[in-house]
């Protein structure tokens, strides 16, 4: 048994240079969203997003399963687009958060599941609960960008969250419990 693994090992180590590792990307931070939206009384929508955070991906566009992503930002630095609505979610009914308070998401699994497309699974943390969510996503462009001339890679998300699993559920159920999320980012390959 030893040998084999001996014998393993090897053979592992000689191929490994035949292929390529993940590379590393960041998110620019220009050019990345997150938008959510929500049920109001079943008069109107709500929107919210986040824009202008930091996080990387190991993007490996031979084996996309090989690939990560981790984004972090603070809780604050939520839009809403009306100071009032954005301080009552800040508030103790739904987030009650400090200044340091950070919505988290690191994947745990990527399943391919078309040429450009992927379920990527991972952690997200808000609000100090962590629960697994699953992203559909789809890589719109991998290239040389244009104006910048250096790798670039653009994607888009989506999934859908229910507020109670994170302690937000104030108000349901008039106020939908489902929250539907929608994610573009850009990245572009670490120097």
């Amino acid at each position: 048994m030893t040998r084999f693994a001996s014998v393993a090992l090897i053979a592992a180590l000689v191929a490994a240079p035949a292929f390529a590792a993940p590379e590393k990307y960041t998110l620019d931070s220009s050019h990345s969203q997150i938008v959510f939206s929500y049920d109001h009384l079943g008069y109107s929508t709500g929107f919210g997003m986040f824009s202008g955070f930091a996080g990387e991906i190991m993007f490996d566009q031979a084996d996309p399963a090989a690939s990560s992503v981790t984004v972090s930002f603070p809780v604050k630095t939520m839009l809403t687009g009306w100071q009032e609505r954005f301080d009552h979610f800040m508030s103790p009914d739904f987030f009650g958060a400090t200044d340091e308070e950070m919505v988290t998401f690191t994947s745990t699994a990527i399943e391919v599941t078309g040429e450009k497309t992927a379920k990527i699974t991972g952690d997200l943390t808000l609000n100090d609960v962590t629960k697994s969510v699953v992203l559909e996503a789809t890589l719109n462009q991998a290239g040389e960008h244009p104006m910048m001339k250096q790798p670039w890679a653009g994607f888009t998300a989506s999934t859908t969250l229910l507020r109670s699993d994170y302690n937000l559920g104030m108000f349901t159920p008039f106020i939908s419990d489902e929250v539907k999320v929608q994610i573009s980012v850009e990245a572009m390959k670490a120097q």
